[in-house]
């Protein structure tokens, strides 16, 4: 597939990841739509992202800190259900989660 193309459904389901996140955060335990919304967002993103790797750099590492990011995202709104962290704390963690995925995908520093 183009790369344009590829790079362009990662953003999109990014933004949907962050709607349903934001959706999931305000809506606390009714919102078992976001929560669907949350995972296939999670899961497009995964597959988009090696998709656009064809095969993984296994000299590099920047991309296993983002798969560690990706779970952080991923288990993101169970800290907010069951009251380990504050919604609006949980939403400005997976915000930097984000800042610092996309600088590890554009920069590959590592």
């Amino acid at each position: 597939m183009d790369l344009l193309l590829l790079q362009t459904l990662h953003v999109a389901a990014a933004f949907a990841l962050f709607a349903s996140l934001g959706a999931s955060l305000l809506a606390g335990s009714r919102g078992n739509s976001a929560s669907m919304l949350h995972g296939i967002s999670l899961v497009l993103i995964l597959l988009i992202g090696f998709a656009m790797l064809k095969k993984p750099p296994m000299d590099q590492q920047w991309w296993m800190v983002k798969l560690g990011l990706w779970l952080f995202i991923g288990v993101a709104p169970v800290l907010a259900k069951r009251k380990l962290l504050a919604p609006w704390m949980v939403f400005v963690l997976c915000l930097a989660a984000a800042a610092a995925a996309a600088y590890l995908g554009i920069r590959k520093p590592f």
